[in-house]
């Protein structure tokens, strides 16, 4: 049976079984965790060269199952691939956005299903990574956490009119309305996100201070008139091409001496290629097409070109990645469930996805920022206290 393998596989030692489809079974270790059952004799020949990309679209198309927990499946594979891949740095290739296909693009990935994403998240639908301030917070708790630093962040006072920018399901836009007393208008190209938003504004009968639209950010009014913008999980989806576009659109939006939050995923390397050994072609194929993730240097840089002064940035690496987790284990705990409201392939996809992220955030493949910018006035003077100290009392 060893004959039937590539020699590069014949010499690795890792807790993997590899099964294939006559029955023939072999360890690369002695306590395997993890067991590839290859199903399409074909793929023998292409682990020599294991990306993730290659092992994530084969379990996806049904060409081979993965037994083990899913967080042992992708530490296991990216072992294996480490194992027989070089790193290559490739160029960043850049996406064409225009409102079609950006519209085409967050309706691929946001209007799969409600009910599927709810099963899942928290009780908001925080579809962005969450606060932990010990540790040992719930994930309802994490992300109400994560509402509040915004807000605080933001410096919201009642009254304030502030722009949600790539709303989702409101759970930000409620809580700083219901929380802080602004008045929020927040926009979503998702029409199944907006569809669950509206009625749960309605639900807790915020009508008159949250209001909710399918609009494109280029369709924003630049005429300064938000006290405060905010925008969680956008700018991974603007492309590298127009976020100086973005940026000027979010300036012109504000006040002066209003202030801008972006919170983001942000690239590992500065010219914001993605992830290596095939992990951000996967990601592109089935999860986020068209995505392109900004280095932070490059995200600051925009801002500042657009006339906006950064004042703060903080990482949350480490707090997405125990946000995923949770989202992880979540749908690993619900599998029958969600079986019966999205395809199997799609299934496999968010299998991988959520996994699969945990580890690239635990391990320094990207990152997520907070990024707060103000816009001076005239004079340069700004409408910020001194210190930090008055978000974290």
């Amino acid at each position: 049976m060893l004959a039937q393998l590539p020699p590069a596989l014949q010499k690795l030692q890792l807790p993997l079984r590899l099964r294939l489809w006559d029955g023939h079974e072999f360890s690369f270790g002695l306590t395997p965790s993890v067991t590839i059952v290859v199903k399409d004799p074909a793929l023998v020949a292409e682990f020599t060269h294991p990306s993730l990309d290659l092992l994530g679209s084969a379990f996806v198309e049904g060409r081979l199952e993965l037994e083990g927990s899913i967080s042992e499946v992708i530490r296991v594979c990216d072992e294996l691939s480490q194992a027989l891949i070089e790193e290559e740095d490739t160029a960043p290739s850049r996406v064409h956005h225009d409102k079609a296909t950006d519209a085409a693009s967050i309706s691929y990935h946001y209007d799969l299903s409600n009910d599927f994403y709810q099963l899942w998240l928290d009780r908001d639908m925080a579809y962005s990574c969450g606060y932990f301030e010990t540790g040992e917070e719930s994930l309802d708790e994490a992300q109400q956490a994560k509402f509040r630093l915004l807000c605080r962040k933001l410096r919201l006072k009642p009254g304030e009119y502030l722009l949600d920018v790539g709303c989702g399901w409101g759970g930000l836009a409620r809580f700083a309305a219901r929380e802080f007393g602004v008045k929020v208008f927040g926009i979503t190209l998702s029409k199944e996100q907006l569809k669950l938003a509206r009625e749960r504004v309605n639900a807790e009968g915020l009508q008159d201070k949250v209001d909710l639209q399918l609009l494109d950010y280029r369709d924003l009014p630049q005429d300064g008139r938000f006290d405060k913008i905010v925008s969680v999980g956008m700018f991974e989806h603007v492309g590298h091409a127009n976020l100086r576009e973005y940026c000027e659109i979010l300036s012109k939006a504000v006040r002066e001496g209003g202030l801008v939050m972006n919170h983001g995923i942000t690239a590992k390397h500065t010219d914001g290629r993605p992830v290596g050994r095939g992990a951000g072609d996967f990601i592109e194929r089935y999860v986020f097409p068209n995505g392109e993730l900004p280095h932070l240097s490059m995200m600051t840089a925009e801002i500042s070109e657009a006339g906006l002064e950064v004042v703060d940035v903080e990482s949350l690496r480490l707090h997405y990645a125990r946000t995923l987790e949770h989202w992880s284990q979540r749908l690993e705990s619900n599998l029958e469930v969600a079986a019966k409201m999205v395809p199997e392939q799609i299934l496999r996809i968010w299998r991988l996805y959520l996994a699969g992220c945990a580890y690239a955030f635990a391990h320094g493949w990207i990152n997520i920022d907070q990024i707060l910018a103000t816009k001076p006035r005239a004079d340069g003077s700004l409408e910020l206290p001194p210190t930090r100290a008055d978000i974290y009392r």
